[in-house]
């Protein structure tokens, strides 16, 4: 009847963009700034709900990519830190109830930029801020090897080969001194577009001896 109040299937979106549970934290990115969408569903094998991720459960990977929290932070941003270090949407998502009370309080989603003399300049956004990880595997590549292995690494006693695939790193080899592996560690995953970062060098036998830099 004209004039009735609507009901939520009146006003709904049809056409959803979702993720599956394995979606790469890149495909989120991309899916979120080729929809222009802040948050998706994720969905299992049989495509029902099991959780939303959003920019607010990205955010993390850049806040802390360059970053060494002290141990106060660690233990209250426990959450957020699990997050920066999530690659997939499964890892990174919000379970449908705790994104509903989420969703419901006020948050700030864009900052005002401001000069030395606290002019406006501009906004900045979310979505603005994750652009950062739609940069090319290649583009990151050409950075790690000329910014990291280069200097961390120089010939000929060190072989680093280096492939990035979804914006996930992989240093492979051999290195003279693998007590410098932690510094590139940190150093890689202050690349911008970095999601992760993983080591196939010759004398690491053990990833969780220096668990605290990956």
């Amino acid at each position: 009847m004209h004039g009735s109040p609507h009901i939520v299937s009146d006003v709904m979106t049809r056409t959803v963009a979702t993720v599956g549970r394995e979606a790469a934290f890149k495909d989120i990115v991309r899916t979120m700034q080729e929809r222009r969408v802040s948050a998706l569903p994720v969905l299992d094998a049989a495509e029902r709900v099991i959780g939303i991720v959003s920019e607010a459960d990205l955010l993390p990977k850049e806040e802390f990519r360059d970053d060494d929290p002290d141990r106060r932070t660690q233990l209250r941003r426990l959450s957020d830190l699990a997050k920066a270090g999530s690659v997939t949407a499964g890892e990174l998502m919000t379970a449908p109830a705790q994104a509903a009370r989420t969703m419901a309080r006020a948050k700030v989603k864009r900052l005002p930029v401001v000069d030395h003399a606290g002019r406006l300049e501009g906004v900045v956004g979310r979505a603005d801020l994750l652009k950062v990880f739609l940069r090319e595997d290649e583009e990151i590549a050409e950075e790690v090897r000329r910014e990291v292995v280069a200097h961390l690494f120089p010939g000929p006693a060190s072989v680093v080969r280096v492939e990035v695939r979804d914006g996930v790193v992989r240093l492979g080899g051999r290195v003279r001194d693998t007590s410098l592996v932690p510094v590139a560690a940190r150093l890689v995953r202050a690349v911008e577009g970095v999601v992760d970062v993983e080591f196939g060098l010759d004398g690491l036998d053990d990833r969780s001896a220096w668990p605290e830099v990956l």
